[in-house]
């Protein structure tokens, strides 16, 4: 028995010299879903420390030489495989938070539904979790809680990395980088998926997306970054469970939204959401205005704020939310304001800013808006009510305003839109901006010229007001606001 036993321990180490790519091993009992296990070593991929960020290493060493299992793991390995920059690096170990606390003093431990440890460098942060473990795993207060439609509320169940890899989302997200001896690990085929472009989730897809919904906006965003195609039996239950996104927490889909629309892939994404129904239950507002009118001006206008916004991150130009959704609710706000301008009897100026409010409410019950972003918002929108009021000499007053070049941005795009008389108050204001600052005067007086006649006539129909009329002069005073 030990000469046959010594006999296959040689033969399995003569198989890995003659094939020093990878190791292959199917999990059994300590891998429930089955998932397949492939160790990539140093010598046969492209990964080098060089790429990675010092901070991280750093994390990746103490915990290590602390008796710490630690792996670079996710987004980071699977970007530098691609020959991408990764935007973080995120840890994984066996060592608890509250270990990881102990170890490092620049340690802070963040979140209810899972505990994590953050690592502070300044303004660089490594998040570093605990390997996650089954939910049958109960152990005292640290056991998971799901709501009726088995969304989770909490989660810290600890396991180990093999049940962490379970509990991953995609497979070319279950990829773990070795600080110990620099292989890497591969669960359930992601290496093989991530070289044939395929997005493939890691167990049930219904179940997991009914765990976090987010996950149907997160195949998406991966797809259209990464190129790849999501996989049928991973698209398959998505069209009809894209309801359960508007139970997320509207402060955590802020998050979600900034990542798929500004990372220079905002109109692939948009269109995918929209195929995969997506889009709607995030933006009710505008899901409403767009089916009443597919090729009208709201849908126009989404697709253009995409398309630019898309640009101004190529050419690595600011974006802000503010704009952002300033130029996406304009149309929403917009038929909001003469909805209430019937109802009320209030003027047209009036009814918008009302409607200001209900739009923001309404948007904010499944987007959560800053006050630092909703508050310049209203002040774009405001911006759209003065142009075509302050064309001549006031054209000098509202440049001054700190959202003068966001409110003109978005009266440009809207022109581009709509045509007809905003294109010429367009025209006009873009001539003003773009010439040369000692020919503005000259511009602004010819604006005031045009509106000579007018203020003449007003004139003149003042005097008999004198004399008991008042319908005329009530009529010029709304001419002269218009």
């Amino acid at each position: 028995m030990f000469r046959r036993i010594t006999q296959f321990c040689k033969q399995l180490f003569a198989e890995g010299e003659q094939h020093p790519t990878t190791e292959s091993i199917q999990q059994g009992a300590d891998n429930a879903q089955g998932l397949s296990l492939s160790i990539t070593p140093r010598n046969a991929h492209t990964i080098s420390r060089k790429n990675i960020s010092e901070n991280a290493l750093k994390v990746l060493y103490r915990l290590n030489k602390a008796g710490y299992e630690a792996f670079l793991v996710g987004g980071g390995v699977r970007d530098l495989l691609l020959g991408l920059e990764p935007k973080d690096f995120d840890v994984v170990t066996n060592a608890t938070p509250e270990d990881i606390k102990k170890l490092f003093r620049n340690c802070r431990l963040v979140g209810r539904r899972f505990r994590l440890a953050h690592i502070v460098f300044g303004r660089d942060v490594i998040e570093v979790a605990t390997f996650r473990g089954h939910h049958g795993n109960e152990d005292g207060d640290k056991i998971s809680k799901a709501n009726a439609e088995g969304r989770l509320l909490r989660d810290n169940v600890y396991g180990s990395i093999d049940e962490d890899a379970e509990r991953r989302d995609f497979t070319v997200n279950a990829l773990y980088y070795d600080i110990s001896d620099y292989s890497i690990r591969s669960y359930g085929g992601g290496m093989e998926d991530l070289n044939d472009g395929v997005l493939r989730l890691i167990g049930d897809p219904e179940t997991r997306y009914r765990e976090d919904p987010v996950r149907m906006i997160r195949a998406v965003r991966f797809a259209t970054k990464l190129g790849m195609r999501i996989e049928e039996v991973t698209a398959a239950p998505i069209r009809k469970l894209a309801p359960l996104l508007r139970d997320i927490p509207a402060a955590r889909m802020y998050e979600e939204v900034l990542k798929l629309f500004f990372a220079g892939k905002g109109q692939a994404n948009y269109q995918m959401m929209q195929e995969y129904q997506l889009f709607a239950p995030i933006f009710p507002l505008l899901a409403d205005t767009i089916a009443d009118s597919p090729k009208g001006h709201c849908a126009r206008m989404v697709n253009l704020v995409m398309r630019n916004t898309d640009i101004r991150v190529m050419e690595d130009k600011p974006v802000t939310p503010a704009f952002f959704y300033a130029a996406l609710l304009w149309y929403p706000l917009k038929s909001r304001a003469e909805e209430i301008a019937n109802e009320s009897g209030l003027s047209l100026y009036d009814a918008y800013f009302a409607a200001m409010g209900d739009v923001l409410e309404q948007q904010c019950q499944t987007i959560s808006l800053p006050k630092r972003f909703s508050v310049p918002a209203r002040d774009i929108w405001q911006m759209q009510l003065r142009f075509e009021r302050s064309q001549g000499t006031r054209a000098f007053k509202l440049m001054e305003s700190p959202k003068f070049r966001a409110g003109y941005d978005l009266l440009l795009m809207r022109a581009e839109i709509e045509g007809g008389n905003l294109q010429k108050t367009a025209s006009w204001w873009q001539s003003f901006v773009e010439a040369p600052e000692e020919e503005r005067g000259n511009i602004a007086r010819g604006g005031a010229k045009s509106d000579a006649p007018r203020n003449r006539k007003r004139r003149v129909r003042r005097r008999p007001r004198s004399e008991g009329g008042s319908g005329e002069g009530a009529k010029a005073n709304t001419g002269s606001d218009s």
